[in-house]
């Protein structure tokens, strides 16, 4: 895999940092703003299309759900909304951070951003096939969680070494995780851990004793 920036215009990154360049979408990606919004919209979407449960299965739902737990119908514009606000933030992030104009450490913070970005899009991308398409609540779980961890670090990172409004864009979508990690963990446990009859397994008393 090329690299994605010549290592000639990297800055020395301070102690700490963790800049992985084959980790990291291209820095071009970041500097375009309408790219970097519809990346990650059209992603989201195109994963949430491909494996939520198809009507015949949510009709004959029998999961038990945690309390709080919205409609249906309210996942699809909350996740479009914060995956085009996390675009901007990284945006602005990294078109704001890279500036040849600022200190080292601003554009190392900028750069190690990009790279926990990057992972974090990853992990949120597979959310849903993990939970959905392969049964397997507990992982997806563990995927809510570090998202939660590595998008409460980004906000931090970012908001104090790079650009406040990046950091301040990336408080809803954490606060969303939190969210979601409570009702990814509900989910499972007051279903023992199977969703099955939600992805057309058939009855969670049936896979047992299959």
């Amino acid at each position: 895999m090329s690299s994605y920036l010549h290592p000639a215009r990297c800055p020395p990154l301070s102690s700490g940092t963790t800049y992985i360049p084959s980790l990291t979408l291209l820095e071009a990606v970041f500097n375009n703003l309408p790219g970097s919004i519809l990346l990650s919209v059209a992603l989201g979407t195109a994963v949430g299309f491909s494996t939520r449960p198809d009507g015949s299965h949510r009709e004959s739902l029998t999961l038990k759900h945690p309390p709080l737990r919205p409609p249906a119908g309210v996942f699809p514009p909350v996740w479009t909304a914060l995956y085009g606000i996390m675009g901007y933030a990284a945006y602005r992030a990294m078109h704001l951070g890279t500036s040849a104009l600022n200190s080292t450490e601003t554009i190392s913070a900028a750069r190690q951003g990009a790279t926990l970005y990057t992972i974090q899009l990853g992990l949120n991308l597979a959310w849903m096939p993990l939970f959905y398409g392969f049964n397997r609540p507990i992982l997806a779980t563990a995927d809510a969680a570090l998202l939660l961890g590595i998008n409460s670090y980004l906000a931090w990172l970012w908001g104090t070494k790079v650009d406040s409004t990046a950091g301040w864009l990336l408080v809803p979508y954490v606060a969303w995780l939190g969210f979601a990690t409570y009702l990814s963990f509900g989910t499972g446990y007051l279903n023992n851990w199977d969703l099955s009859p939600m992805i057309g397994g058939g009855t969670a008393e049936g896979k047992k004793k299959a």
